[in-house]
């Protein structure tokens, strides 16, 4: 089916390569034989790869933040721009992050295209991001709501929490999602796609039925995070508490006295004995918390929030589930 476009899509592909070229950007472009998808982040990726399965090896599967780029500041390279232009399928998550979508895909040449946007997908399940009792910020905003209709942009749309993909029972949605623009766009091969769809959406139940027996007998139900909390979506799917120094999509890499003491205070209060990280942290924070609680002998936990995956740890087999599986482990360890 994708014979029919080729000509079309070279001649696109060439006109926009040539606009590209002044600003210095690679001028490779998508393969017109083959099935074109381009995603953001790296669990969107490794649906589609499960989703298509033995298929996946005929299709050109781009994966836009596989040098391990953090969402929040990623910033597409003209040959990005390119690529989403003539794609068949754009998979994308939709949020503050990803402002820069919109411009990128007044840019498309395939009129036909299947377009993702997870936060769509959602809906009103989204969640605003979420200011907690002693985070960093926390005294900012309470000040910016009492005076909220003072300021210029009172009408501003709320800021939601991004970081969607972290809860299975969401997985489930955009896996869907996924497997029926895949149908749509290779009809033969839709059954395929269904089963493959099917088995994959079990592994993903299975893990969530497990997490949710865990935290079911669990002594400890809340979890004290020295870094950005990206897991409000999976900390609400099991009803887990929580307190962190920042929220999830915070750039800020300095906590203030206040915060560090009122997170030590709750390690203290509730008797926990582990204060979490997300991968890439330096740990600097979770120290200090734990230098300032009264048990110093206290450890530090890596929760992986799955955004971004390098090209030699998906070499080395990682996929969504392993990320999630090896979470579902370390909160053993963590609710004791």
């Amino acid at each position: 089916m994708f014979g029919i476009k080729k000509a079309l899509a070279l001649f696109c592909c060439a006109g926009i390569a040539l606009g590209a070229a002044g600003c210095g950007s690679s001028s490779s472009v998508n393969d017109p034989d083959k099935l074109n998808i381009v995603c953001t982040i790296f669990p969107e990726y490794d649906w589609v790869r499960e989703i298509l399965g033995d298929k996946a090896s005929d299709a050109d599967i781009t994966y836009l933040l596989d040098k391990g780029t953090d969402l929040h500041s990623f910033q597409p390279t003209a040959e990005d721009i390119m690529k989403i232009a003539s794609c068949d399928m754009f998979v994308y998550v939709g949020g503050e992050s990803d402002k820069w979508v919109e411009n990128a895909l007044k840019e498309k040449t395939n009129n036909d295209m299947k377009i993702i946007n997870l936060m769509d997908i959602l809906g009103s399940s989204a969640k605003e991001e979420e200011v907690k009792e002693g985070m960093d910020g926390e005294h900012e905003h309470e000040h910016e709501e009492e005076h909220e209709h003072e300021e210029e942009h009172e009408h501003e749309e709320p800021e939601y929490d991004e970081h969607i993909w972290l809860s299975l029972r969401n997985a489930k949605l955009f896996c869907q999602s996924v497997a029926d623009a895949l149908c749509a766009l290779d009809s033969a091969n839709s059954e395929t796609y269904k089963k493959n769809l099917a088995a994959y959406t079990e592994k993903l139940g299975k893990l969530d039925s497990d997490i949710s027996a865990l935290v079911s007998g669990a002594k400890n139900k809340t979890l004290v995070f020295g870094d950005r909390f990206p897991f409000r979506y999976f900390t609400d799917d099991y009803g887990l508490d929580y307190y962190a120094a920042f929220v999830g999509c915070s750039a800020e890499t300095e906590a203030s006295f206040n915060t560090i003491t009122f997170l030590a205070g709750k390690l203290d209060e509730l008797n926990i004995d582990t204060v979490c990280i997300i991968e890439n942290s330096d740990g600097k924070i979770a120290k200090a918390i734990i230098d300032s609680s009264k048990n110093t002998d206290r450890k530090t936990a890596v929760l992986d929030s799955a955004q971004s995956v390098s090209q030699e740890k998906i070499a080395g087999g990682e996929t969504y589930l392993s990320i999630m599986q090896r979470n579902y482990e370390t909160l053993k360890t963590i609710l004791g």
